[in-house]
């Protein structure tokens, strides 16, 4: 979200509601108009192309000569003792993430609508990095879930005995959604996301991603194939959704070399900047 500068200074709340909420969506959708996206669009070419290939063999490798050997190696699904890991798992589930950023986002945009000049500047710039974490979770959950259909895998043990290919393609149902998997999917696009915004938290939020799907083995609820899978959809689809933010100068800025950093300053910085401008209505 940014801070709309043409919205009627005497509307009402429900005017400036209606206002903020049309434009944070509107700016998502207006044509591309970075200079340097081509460039951009090149380097994520390449390096979706390169993960891709790479996933797509290590995927293979651990279904061939793993996956068996790991499940047989875990305690038996329903293990008492494994309650909190069961808790755990929980914070990587998808609908969980969503729903969190989800309420931030209309949170933020009630109170924003009450606010004038730069702190709904400040406010609605926040936003728009809420925006990119919400939708890099929100389009990779999607993409993988059209996966899951389309491939069928069986989760271990589905069928009554440790088989690495038990596919029933367009099956449909939880029991053949195993690959990717979709915890994984969600907690990677999230470590994602946040490590492009605030670099700092990179180690932070791919340790807790790592987390997420090391519980998923333990629970038995994916392969470890699985969950390669899920981290390859995860942040392919969140580097897809920077570059979509990039190229409308939201949140993001294209190197020369087409690398897409995020924009510099601290919030607090920027609050002094934007002191210094005209204050929008």
């Amino acid at each position: 979200m940014r801070a709309p500068t043409d919205i009627a200074p005497h509307a009402g709340y429900p005017g400036q509601l209606f206002a903020v909420s049309w434009r944070a969506l509107a700016q998502l959708v207006r044509s591309p108009s970075h200079s340097r996206r081509a460039e951009a669009a090149r380097k994520l070419a390449r390096h979706s192309l390169w993960l891709a290939a790479a996933g797509a063999a290590l995927v293979i490798v651990l279904m061939v000569a793993f996956d068996q050997t790991e499940i047989l190696l875990m305690p038996p699904r329903g293990t008492p003792s494994l309650w909190p890991i069961r808790i755990l798992t929980d914070f990587g589930k998808d609908e969980y993430i969503l729903s969190v950023l989800g309420t931030a986002l209309v949170v933020l945009a009630l109170v924003a609508a009450g606010l004038r000049g730069s702190r709904r500047a400040l406010l609605l710039g926040f936003g728009t990095r809420l925006q990119f974490m919400f939708l890099s979770v929100a389009v990779s959950a999607f993409v993988a879930e059209i996966l899951k259909y389309l491939i069928g895998r069986g989760r271990p043990f589905v069928g009554g005995k440790a088989n690495p290919f038990n596919f029933v393609p367009f099956e449909g149902t939880g029991a053949y959604a195993s690959l990717p998997s979709g915890h994984a999917v969600a907690a990677f696009a999230l470590a994602f996301a946040v490590s492009a915004l605030w670099p700092r938290l990179r180690v932070f939020m791919f340790t807790y991603a790592i987390v997420i799907v090391l519980t998923r083995l333990v629970l038995l609820a994916h392969h470890p194939s699985d969950v390669v899978a899920g981290a390859l959809v995860g942040t392919v689809g969140a580097m897809a959704v920077r570059y979509w933010f990039a190229a409308r100068k939201l949140g993001f800025a294209i190197c020369a070399d087409g690398t897409i950093v995020p924009l510099s300053g601290t919030f607090s910085d920027r609050l002094k900047r934007v002191a210094h401008r005209p204050s929008a209505p």
